[in-house]
C-alpha cells in the first residue's frame, strides 16, 4: 500500500489523548467538537486570536493506516495556498516531528449535512445550495485544487450565504507532489459520491467534483442516493457505466431542467459532463436558458444493452493523458460580452460580435454570456416600461439575443443576461466575479468620445479576469477632440 512511509515515534502520546485544557504552540484546547476516521477536532482559542478558530489533528496510532498521516500532510500542504471565502483561512500549522495540527479558521455557519434528514427538499432550496457550491467548486478549481471528497458533511453555507469547503485531506494540487496517488492503490473517498475517475485512480480530473455535487443535488432532491452506498470495489465499479434512475422518478416535482443538469453531471463519461464548474454554476443560476435534452425527459435509467456497451467501451479505453488545471480551463472559458445597444454605437456592437465571434472560435468548449445593463436612477424610481408601454427588461433582453443570434452560435453556447443597476460597471464586474468569467470583450470608446468611456476603463482597471477593450470604427476618422461632445445615449450604459 505504501511506499516507504517514515517510521512515526512511539514515545510520544497517541493524538486521541489530546485533552480539554491543553496548550499546544498557545493554542488552548477548549472543546472538543468531533472525532472523525481520521482526526480529532477541536475549538482553541489564542491569547492574541479572536473570535475562536479549529484545531485538527490526525489519529495516529500504532498499527493504523497510514491514510491518515498522508491525507493530513496534503491538507497541510495545501490549506495555505487557499485564498477567499469559498474554504477556511488557514492560520498555523505543526509537523509531525513534534506535534501534527493544522489550526484554521471556524466557520461559524450551517453544515449541509444537517439538512440530510429533511430531504427531499423544496427545489428551489437545492437550486440555490447547487449555484453556491459549483461557484465554491469554481473558485477552487482556479486555485489549482480538486477537492475529491465532495459531501454533505464538507459543505458549509457561511452567515453571509456563500458556500465554503471543507477538508482538503484527500484533494490534489495540480502543481504539487500528490502524495495519495504515490502511496495508494485503493480508491479514495466516500463510497457514495466517488465519481469513476476516482474509482479508476485518476484523481486529476475536476470534473470528479462536478460528479460528486451531482450526487449531492440528487440526494438532497430525492432523499435517495443515486448509486446507493456501496462498499466493495465491483459495486463501486458499476457507475462506470451505469447512469442512476432519473430524478423525476423519486420526486415529481422535479422540474425538466433540474433533471437536465442533475443527470448532466452524473453522465458516467466525464467528457459528457459539463467541462467546468464554472459553467455549471451559470447553467443552475439562469435555468430558464438551459437547452433541454433527452435527459430532461427521461423516466428510467438506460437500457441494459446501452450499459453493456458503455461498458464494453470501457474497458477497451485508450489509456486517458493526463491534463493540467489551466490547459482544462484554457479550452472552457466563460466568455462575457458587454453588449451596448444604443443606436450611435450599434457600429461598435458590430465590431465587439467580430472579437468575440473570433475568439468563440479559438475554444470550441468556451461559454458566451452576453449582458447588457439597465441603467436606474440612485435617486428616484425608474418605470418599468419604455415609452410605448412595453416591459423594458424583457425587451432588452430580447435585443441582446438578437444581437447575439448574429454569432451563429449553438444556442447551448449562450446565454443573456440584462442587469439593472446604478453603477453599470461595478454591475459587470460583480457578474464577471460571480460567474468565474475568464474573459470580458468590452467596447472602448464612441464616435462621440474618443476617449475610454468610464464603465470601460473602470473594468480595465478592476476586472478580475482578461478584458479586451474593442475600438469603435470611426474614431480614427474623428479629430484631435474626438468629435462634438454630444451626452451619453440612455439606452446604453457609457462605454
Amino acid at each position: 500500500m505504501t511506499k516507504g512511509r517514515r517510521a512515526i515515534s512511539t514515545e510520544r502520546p497517541a493524538f486521541s489523548d489530546l485533552r480539554h485544557g491543553d496548550v499546544i504552540d498557545g493554542f488552548r484546547l477548549v472543546e472538543r467538537m468531533h472525532i472523525g476516521g481520521m482526526a480529532h477536532l477541536w475549538r482553541v482559542t489564542r491569547d492574541d486570536m479572536s473570535p475562536p478558530a479549529i484545531l485538527k489533528a490526525p489519529i495516529v496510532q500504532d498499527g493504523d493506516d497510514a491514510t491518515a498521516i498522508v491525507s493530513f500532510e496534503m491538507e497541510q500542504m495545501i490549506l495555505p495556498l487557499l485564498q477567499g471565502p469559498h474554504a477556511p483561512k488557514f492560520i498555523a500549522s505543526g509537523d509531525f516531528t513534534r506535534q501534527p495540527y493544522i489550526v484554521m479558521e471556524l466557520i461559524e455557519g450551517e453544515s449541509l449535512l444537517e439538512k440530510i434528514d429533511d430531504a427531499p427538499l423544496p427545489v428551489d432550496e437545492v437550486v440555490e445550495i447547487g449555484v453556491g457550491v459549483a461557484r465554491a467548486l469554481a473558485d477552487l478549481h482556479s486555485q489549482n485544487v480538486i477537492h475529491l471528497d465532495i459531501k454533505p458533511s464538507n459543505i458549509m453555507r457561511r452567515a453571509s450565504g456563500e458556500v465554503a469547503l471543507i477538508d482538503f485531506g484527500l484533494s490534489r494540487h495540480d502543481l504539487l507532489p500528490d502524495l495519495l496517488a504515490e502511496e495508494f492503490r485503493l480508491p479514495l473517498g466516500t463510497g457514495p459520491y466517488l465519481s469513476p475517475e476516482q474509482i479508476g485512480r485518476d484523481r486529476g480530473d475536476p470534473r470528479s467534483d462536478i460528479f460528486s455535487l451531482g450526487v449531492v443535488l440528487y440526494y438532497l432532491l430525492t432523499g435517495v442516493r443515486p448509486f446507493g452506498a456501496p462498499r466493495q470495489r465491483r459495486a463501486l465499479a458499476r457507475r462506470l457505466w451505469r447512469d442512476p434512475e432519473p430524478p423525476i422518478r423519486y420526486n415529481p416535482a422535479c422540474p425538466p431542467w433540474l433533471q437536465e443538469v442533475i443527470l448532466h453531471c452524473l453522465e458516467p463519461e466525464a467528457d459528457k459532463r459539463y467541462p467546468t464548474a464554472a459553467q455549471l454554476a451559470l447553467d443552475i443560476a439562469t435555468p430558464e436558458q438551459i437547452r433541454l435534452t433527452e435527459r430532461s425527459e427521461k423516466r428510467r435509467a438506460d437500457s441494459w444493452l446501452t450499459a453493456r456497451r458503455r461498458w464494453w467501451a470501457q474497458k477497451f479505453a485508450p489509456t486517458r493523458h493526463p491534463r493540467s488545471m489551466a490547459a482544462r480551463q484554457a479550452a472552457a472559458p466563460i466568455v462575457m460580452a458587454a453588449v451596448d445597444l444604443s443606436e450611435v454605437n450599434a457600429a461598435l456592437g458590430d465590431v465587439l460580435r467580430e472579437t468575440v465571434g473570433r475568439i468563440m472560435t479559438t475554444a470550441p468548449g468556451a461559454r458566451l454570456a452576453c449582458v447588457n445593463i439597465i441603467k436606474t436612477s440612485r435617486l428616484r424610481i425608474d418605470s418599468a416600461q419604455d415609452e410605448l408601454g412595453r416591459n423594458l427588461h424583457v425587451r432588452r433582453l430580447v435585443e441582446v439575443r438578437q444581437w447575439a443570434a448574429g454569432l451563429s452560435l449553438p444556442a447551448a453556447q449562450v446565454t443573456a443576461h440584462v442587469l439593472e443597476a446604478s453603477d453599470p460597471a461595478a454591475a459587470l464586474i460583480d457578474f464577471a466575479r460571480e460567474n468565474h468569467v475568464d474573459q470580458i470583450v468590452i467596447g472602448a470608446g464612441s464616435p462621440v468620445r474618443r476617449t475610454i468611456g468610464p464603465v470601460a476603463a473602470r473594468i480595465g482597471a478592476q476586472a478580475p479576469c482578461t478584458v479586451t477593450l474593442v475600438r469603435h470604427p470611426r474614431l480614427a476618422e474623428l479629430g484631435p477632440d474626438g468629435g462634438d461632445s454630444a451626452t451619453e445615449p440612455d439606452s446604453g450604459f457609457g462605454i
